[in-house]
């Protein structure tokens, strides 16, 4: 009876460690993905049996700091590189082709057009100083256009890869909750899991809540419902255009809206939250200062119409609703066949406003009105982050300097969230991580306690070889 308890215990033992060795195997091949936590094999014992239970490391609190982290991270990185496309495109008042400088080059050739009046070269040179104008803040629009149509874009896709995550998610939840009433190892099917949720965190913030089963409900970090026992839909329209100001449209999750001014529970974190105040609030914003830039310049440059009662305001030089339009009239710009002379006489708008009739050569009296209005002060950016009383060269330094600001401030905000990002990932890494040599030498402990189990069984087969050979 005592080689039959001590051959069982070692058959068990042998067993025991067999699965400890194979799940420090697992931990080892691990080791170098960062989305794998490990595995513990633990030996119980109790009613005359022995089992190894197959646990996971980890630490949900440091986990759910590591899903913020996450979120908070992709959005300020989504931002961070829309404004480095702007601020690349359009320069700051130190680059020849801003608006800022175009504007000063457009003002020393009035100035000197205004001192030689009958110099038709002159008169060419500030025609063409405002084209540049008007081609840089064309440019400049087109670039906030461009920005904010692939930020909608980039939405989009967010949208498209939160619906493929949460399937899988749905797939790996079904794994756990199915293990877990079999009474099966789960602990992949959970890093498999915590994978998902990492991703679908970077796409937009989350909270998650575990129940008794083992599955897991998915919420956003505004309180929408994002998995609920399966998966809710999230959706979005891309916008057909993005010009004159226009808003973005909006995305659903169950049929609620997380974005937009009266979303009802918008997104606070996420490449989505990101994308979305970038598209509707920061690029929007320069595109209507820039619009401003414009309409100050139709209106530094306007012609009166006498013909009318009263005499109205018509646009002389620069013509164009906004920077996307902004252009310079036909009738003075000699490459579209205007006459270069109607700079300095008037008659850009229509022969009613020809203001030197007598076509005198040295008449600078238009040119100078033109020169004073460029540098007048004029209330500019109404409804504009830096509406003021400024000059149209001021304003569109403060235009410049904003979003110089607005891109120094989100830099810093990203290097801020990269680094609780990984200091939150290092956190988790140290207690749920792998320590390579510390599994090798676990394993060559339990190699060790394997071959002396199978030292055990050995000596029991060789007494009980011996004890049958005395019975014959």
């Amino acid at each position: 009876m005592g080689l039959q308890i001590a051959l069982s215990t070692a058959r068990n033992a042998l067993l025991a460690t067999s699965t400890q060795i194979a799940v420090a195997s697992r931990n080892i091949s691990g080791a170098s993905d960062t989305g794998y936590s490990r595995k513990i094999a633990t030996l119980v014992t109790g009613g005359g049996t022995a089992q190894v239970v197959i646990t996971r490391a980890g630490d949900q609190a440091l986990f759910d700091r590591k899903l913020t982290a996450t979120s908070d991270e992709a959005a300020s990185a989504a931002k961070l590189d829309a404004l480095k496309t702007l601020s690349q495109t359009v320069g700051d008042t130190a680059d020849v082709t801003s608006p800022a400088a175009r504007l000063g080059t457009l003002n020393a050739a009035l100035i000197a057009a205004a001192n030689q009046p009958d110099s038709s070269d002159l008169a060419r040179t500030a025609i063409d100083a405002a084209g540049d104008l008007a081609a840089s803040l064309n440019g400049a629009a087109a670039t906030v256009t461009s920005v904010r149509m692939e930020a909608d874009a980039s939405i989009a896709a967010s949208v498209a890869t939160i619906t493929d995550l949460l399937g899988k998610f749905d797939a790996a939840n079904g794994a756990v909750v199915r293990g877990t009433a079999l009474g099966l190892d789960i602990t992949d099917s959970l890093d498999d899991r915590d994978r998902i949720l990492t991703q679908i965190s970077a796409e937009m913030g989350i909270a998650t809540t575990t129940r008794p089963d083992g599955g897991m409900a998915i919420y956003t970090d505004s309180g929408a419902t994002l998995y609920e026992r399966g998966p809710r839909s999230v959706s979005f329209a891309p916008s057909p255009a993005l010009g004159s100001g226009a808003l973005g449209n909006t995305v659903f999750v169950d049929g609620v809206a997380v974005t937009g001014a009266n979303a009802p529970m918008p997104l606070r974190s996420g490449r989505i939250a990101g994308l979305t105040a970038l598209r509707d609030d920061t690029a929007l914003e320069y595109g209507r200062q820039l619009d401003s830039i414009a309409t100050g310049l139709v209106a530094a440059f306007a012609e009166t119409d006498p013909t009318t009662v009263p005499a109205s305001t018509v646009a002389g030089l620069f013509t164009g609703s906004g920077a996307a339009s902004l252009a310079v009239a036909p009738r003075v710009d000699p490459r579209q066949g205007g006459a270069v002379t109607r700079l300095r006489d008037g008659g850009i708008a229509s022969a009613a406003t020809v203001v030197n009739a007598a076509g005198e050569t040295a008449y600078a009296g238009r040119l100078k009105t033109l020169v004073d209005n460029l540098g007048a002060a004029r209330s500019l950016g109404a409804g504009t982050a830096v509406a003021s009383s400024a000059t149209l060269a001021g304003f569109a330094s403060a235009s410049a300097g904003w979003l110089s600001q607005q891109r120094k401030e989100a830099d810093s905000d990203a290097t801020y969230q990269s680094t609780l990002l990984s200091r939150a990932s290092d956190a988790l890494s140290n207690v749920a991580g792998v320590n390579g040599d510390d599994e090798t030498a676990l394993t060559l402990q339990l190699e060790h306690s394997y071959t002396a189990s199978a030292k055990i069984i050995t000596v029991v087969d060789q007494l009980l070889k011996t004890l049958m050979d005395a019975v014959r």
